[in-house]
């Protein structure tokens, strides 16, 4: 799906889609009406432009995104301003215009990195399962993304597969999911969402079992696939090595499109939500001094304004972006870059900035 009120961009995005991809296009001039074409036409990727109206354009990402929380956005702009709430929104990628054909094919193969495998066209997929557990909960298959019975029927899916194959205690199950229910009451439930998983999955032809296992339950699978798995490998490969190629950063990237089991209220998640989130930036920040060395600065720039999407509040990589921009000769961006640690700082949690932010601001505005 491509938003964008300029007929002309519209008919350049289309065309070179088509060159670069076997892909059903559907176009939209006014971001009200593609919202509304939402509710019928399921969509895997979306451009929206922001070069006219940044209220438009990150308004309906947001609406997108609250709407079709696994759906990819990727951003089209004139100006880089927005990068950081495009980030902030799990943005695919961002392109700035004029952008050249390859640039956009870097995009497309960016896409379908990220898309499951049956989605994106690959026949060997076409047996596997796909477990998402970032920007949400879902379970991609052959056949489309299984839909639960009921919300704790889910929940419980997700439960079992963070515990990754580990025997789980029936007692410890409903600790976490059903801790205010009568114990008997919530024996029945667990045992009614196990039969409801057993026959969702059998009646799905997904390859994945809920076994009892001594005295406990277990989640099983074969040809199962998880984003999170992948994910935690890229992100100890770079910790560890120092580095990764860009192929692999953008992998990184892509898996990661949004927080763990975001949107999803279980309070058992919290942990390892936060436990992947600091890995994320750690391996960001690692990735940041990478490409500088390198002297890849958009990239660098890049890995600095992911950081700030997760912890918008970071006076250190705030700064860090700052001087990246103001090397760049990008006053604008800095200037907004403070805006945004300052309104998060002392707008948000009501303490001042640190003295070495101020006076970075100081020396930008004194030397403009």
């Amino acid at each position: 799906m491509l938003i964008d009120d300029e007929e002309n961009a519209l008919d350049s995005l289309a065309n070179l889609l088509r060159e670069l991809c076997d892909a059903t296009i559907e176009r939209y001039n006014n971001p009200s009406q593609a919202l509304k074409a939402l509710e019928a036409v399921d969509a895997d990727v979306i451009f929206v432009d922001i070069q006219r109206s940044r209220t438009r354009g990150i308004g309906a990402a947001r609406k997108i995104r609250a709407k079709r929380p696994q759906v990819q956005i990727v951003f089209t702009s004139s100006s880089s301003e927005y990068a950081v709430e495009a980030f902030e929104i799990g943005s695919t990628d961002y392109l700035l215009k004029p952008f050249t054909k390859g640039r956009l094919r870097d995009t497309v193969s960016r896409i379908e990195k990220a898309l499951p495998a049956q989605t994106s066209g690959d026949a060997k997929g076409a047996g596997r399962t796909i477990v998402q557990c970032f920007g949400g909960f879902y379970i991609h298959t052959a056949h489309g993304t299984l839909s639960w019975k009921t919300n704790k029927e889910k929940e419980l899916c997700a439960y079992l597969m963070q515990h990754g194959g580990n025997e789980i205690a029936p007692d410890h199950i409903i600790e976490s999911i059903w801790p205010e229910s009568d114990l008997n009451k919530a024996k029945a439930y667990l045992y009614t969402c196990i039969s409801f998983l057993r026959k969702n999955f059998q009646a799905n032809g997904v390859n994945i079992t809920v076994d009892k296992v001594g005295g406990g339950y277990v989640l099983q699978g074969q040809e199962m696939e998880s984003d999170v798995s992948a994910f935690v490998s890229l992100v100890e490969m770079v910790l560890s090595e120092g580095f990764m190629d860009e192929r692999q950063y953008e992998r990184m990237n892509a898996l990661h499109k949004g927080k763990y089991l975001e949107n999803c209220d279980y309070h058992w998640a919290v942990w390892k939500r936060e436990q992947l989130t600091i890995k994320y930036i750690d391996a960001l920040r690692v990735m940041c001094k990478y490409f500088i060395k390198s002297g890849n600065m958009p990239l660098a720039a890049d890995s600095l304004q992911r950081i700030l999407s997760l912890s918008p509040d970071s006076e250190k990589d705030g700064r860090e972006l700052i001087k990246l921009y103001v090397h760049e000769n990008k006053r604008k961006e800095a200037i907004k870059v403070f805006h945004q640690l300052d309104q998060e700082v002392r707008g948000n949690l009501g303490v001042e900035l640190e003295a070495e932010t101020v006076q970075l601001f100081k020396s930008i505005v004194q030397n403009g």
